[in-house]
């Protein structure tokens, strides 16, 4: 039986070139996605499943049998017009969710998106205290391996229009040099790199709970994608 592997968010910004590594690399046989609507692709080893990610029930078999489950899942307060509970909805309950249930199914490894900076115990900023909270729980739950990746600024082509981003994306390189030390871990990085990186993590077979920043992801890259 070949290995499979779950993806949720495949239509983001890193989602989709993780989409695009998953099919392309032997490692997996079998890719899924879980998406509310139909993305118009076809490839022999994808099956799309279209769900309801308010119901938990629904995320079971499209993770049944996965290996790995990889989540790029988010949104925006524009999305979601500055209403804090319907960002939970999206950022905490659907990667929750996906925890939970690959927890239950015996999946081996859980690969999550983060951000730079998530704390839980940061009461002063709604982001990435959210972002720590998700991480929190979610390492709670009884799957081997965890790798939380925790990119800044990502640079990429977005399909969809985010007010400021375009204008950071230009000042990046400018800024990115000043950023050493400590500070590093907040350069921007493109999200190719960072998908990169989360497919390379995903074939590691030691167990237990790992945080990847800036330098960690560009060491998956360079050990396995040299450019």
């Amino acid at each position: 039986m070949g290995r499979k592997a779950t993806l949720l968010g495949a239509s983001g910004l890193i989602g989709s070139h993780l989409l695009d590594l998953l099919l392309a690399d032997p490692y997996y046989d079998e890719v899924t996605i879980l998406v509310r609507r139909n993305m118009g692709r076809t490839h022999p080893k994808l099956t799309e499943i279209i769900i309801d990610f308010e119901n938990s029930q629904a995320y079971e078999p499209g993770i049944a049998g996965a290996e790995t489950v990889f989540c790029a899942i988010g949104t925006t307060m524009k999305k979601v017009s500055g209403d804090h509970d319907a960002y939970r909805q999206v950022d905490f309950n659907i990667p929750v969710t996906a925890a939970k249930a690959a927890a239950g199914l015996g999946v081996f490894n859980f690969v999550l998106v983060s951000s730079v900076g998530a704390d839980a115990a940061n009461n002063n900023n709604f982001y990435l205290k959210l972002k720590g909270v998700v991480e929190e729980t979610i390492s709670k739950e009884n799957i081997p391996q965890i790798h939380i990746f925790r990119p800044s600024l990502l640079i990429g082509h977005r399909n969809e229009k985010r007010t400021g981003e375009g204008f950071a994306q230009m000042m990046a390189p400018i800024f990115s040099g000043l950023m050493v030390g400590k500070w590093r871990v907040y350069k921007p990085i493109r999200a190719a790199l960072v998908a990169k990186a989360m497919l390379s993590a995903a074939k590691l077979q030691n167990r237990g709970i790992f945080i990847h920043t800036y330098d960690d992801i560009l060491k998956f890259t360079k050990d396995q994608y040299p450019e």
